[in-house]
């Protein structure tokens, strides 16, 4: 397809080359070319963007894969979306497969919801929508002041898991946690398979137990106002890892596979048992259906509630 024809262009925001491969695929199944910019870092570590071609009154898609060095990755993406809007872009969308500080999404001790103040600088950059995938909470929508839409991996990790793995009638789903147990059952539901549930905590590092928050001490604070007791605090017991359901003579399946939404080649050659399922094909025909304003719905068809 002519990139001129097309009525939108992709671009990668990203400046590590292992970083671009999953843009280029999307561009591959798009039949578009990747927009011609560079995105570099100064001397002195600031990040500096070029778009070298012009965008006015275009819808730019910015396709960025996050790496282990997310702060960079963010000041980029951010810088692009500036520039492009700054350049008269007429529609700015994100693509980002994998949405860094979700998980910093709830308010803990003194600290601060850093996803929503992620989201709000998106927005202040220029970015009109946001494609990405497996939010750590689905809540976190709610951040934003645009539309977000949120795909799912599992389809292609069920179909894996029914292609590649031997005799995978005779496994069960483990969840790693409680937390984890609702999409951990809807997994086993989809593949007709048992769940098991992994109940319990690893013991405290010692700069958490050096935090007084964490386990109050048993005793009565008397330096209050007088007359004011408060209610005796319980220490907090974790119990021992145990799990839940029966396991024994299965294929126990937590983690078979992971995704290409982050770069992992190196982790590959660490451990040969990683495999990679490609998602560039839902990232492109969500692209195509927005940019031709057509339903996502059919990209959500196979998902449950709690996936």
């Amino acid at each position: 397809m002519n990139v001129a024809k097309s009525g939108y262009r992709v671009f990668s925001a990203n400046s590590t080359a292992a970083c671009t491969e999953l843009a280029k695929k999307i561009t591959e199944r798009l039949g578009v070319e990747l927009g011609k910019s560079v995105v570099y870092q100064e001397s002195n570590r600031e990040t500096r963007v070029d778009v070298k071609e012009s965008v006015r009154g275009q819808t730019i898609f910015i396709i960025q894969t996050i790496p282990r060095d997310v702060n960079t990755a963010i000041m980029e993406l951010l810088v692009m979306a500036y520039a492009l809007k700054t350049s008269c872009a007429k529609n700015i969308i994100g693509v980002i497969p994998y949405f860094p500080y979700s998980k910093q999404c709830k308010m803990r001790k003194r600290g601060s919801i850093v996803c929503k103040l992620l989201a709000s600088m998106l927005a202040k950059a220029g970015l009109t929508h946001i494609i990405t995938m497996d939010l750590h909470q689905k809540e976190i929508q709610g951040f934003f002041s645009f539309p977000v839409d949120n795909l799912r991996a599992s389809p292609f990790l069920l179909q894996y898991i029914q292609e590649e793995v031997p005799d995978y009638r005779n496994a069960i789903i483990v969840a790693k946690s409680p937390s984890a147990a609702k999409r951990a059952q809807s997994y086993a539901e989809r593949l007709r398979l048992g769940l098991a549930v992994m109940h319990g905590e690893a013991q405290c590092s010692e700069s958490d137990m050096a935090d007084g928050r964490h386990s109050p001490p048993c005793v009565r604070n008397t330096s209050g106002h007088p007359g004011l007791e408060l209610p005796l605090m319980m220490a907090k017991e974790k119990p021992p890892i145990t799990v839940v359901g029966d396991v024994g003579g299965r294929i126990a399946i937590i983690v078979v596979v992971v995704t290409n939404t982050v770069p992992h080649e190196v982790q590959k050659l660490q451990c040969p048992k990683i495999k990679t399922v490609d998602v560039s094909m839902i990232l492109a025909e969500a692209i195509r259906r927005i940019h031709n304003g057509e339903s996502m719905a059919y990209l959500f068809r196979n998902i449950t509630v709690d996936d």
